[in-house]
């Protein structure tokens, strides 16, 4: 397997073509990181975009979601043309000058088909995967699911082929004429950190948080 995805006419930009870069290894690590990726499709004849949760386990994208959602639906036979987007914020860019303000961020971009899972042996593990992205060592601490819930949930797989990693860093992009201006500029920066948990208010006395939850951070990919 080659260390970067080949390029596409959908992942070839028209701007900016600096900033955007195949390589395998820094999609994986953008993708791991994010909680949340957005994923777009047409169903009876709209546009529709979705939050979802997402495991990438190897070269697949897994989602999830009811049975009678409209995307899972559609999914069913030939599979659901999608485009997934993830995004990372790093930072806000703050120019001298109102046109040049922008963001630090580090964004998936991936086309495919999105198929549902029908294997029982490789939904289980994408549902596995999908609870370990949200808190790794949490499949450990909490029950799987009931057959009912299991029945009403469906597994897509979506094979990470046409893929593209777009990335912006570093400080604001000043004309030489406003370097002078009397107006801060500089990056402010951003990051997902954890606050104290918060116990449910029906959580049985005597159970204490776990390590993985005390522990939570995201891995880091940038």
């Amino acid at each position: 397997m080659t260390t970067a995805y080949p390029p596409s006419s959908r992942t070839t930009p028209s701007r900016t073509p600096d900033r955007v870069g195949y390589d395998r290894a820094t999609v994986h690590a953008v993708l791991d990181e994010a909680l949340v990726c957005h994923v777009g499709f047409v169903v009876d004849g709209r546009p529709v975009v979705l939050p979802q949760l997402h495991a990438r386990v190897g070269e697949v994208l897994y989602l999830h979601g009811s049975t009678g959602a409209r995307g899972m639906r559609a999914a069913t036979g030939a599979g659901l043309d999608v485009c997934v987007t993830v995004t990372l914020l790093d930072g806000v860019v703050l120019a001298r000058s109102q046109f040049n303000h922008s963001m630090n961020y580090r964004s998936v971009v991936a086309h495919g088909t999105a198929t549902v899972v029908a294997d029982a042996t490789e939904k289980a593990q994408a549902l596995d995967a999908l609870v370990e992205a949200i808190a790794a060592g949490r499949v450990a601490g909490c029950r799987p699911p009931t057959r009912k819930e299991y029945a009403a949930t469906t597994v897509l797989r979506l094979p990470l082929e046409e893929v593209s990693v777009k990335v912006r860093s570093g400080p604001p992009n000043d004309e030489d004429e406003d370097l002078g201006l009397p107006h801060w500029a500089g990056v402010l920066p951003l990051s997902t950190v954890a606050a104290a948990p918060v116990p449910s208010p029906d959580l049985e006395p005597g159970i204490a948080v776990p390590e993985h939850v005390r522990s939570w951070s995201r891995p880091v990919s940038g």
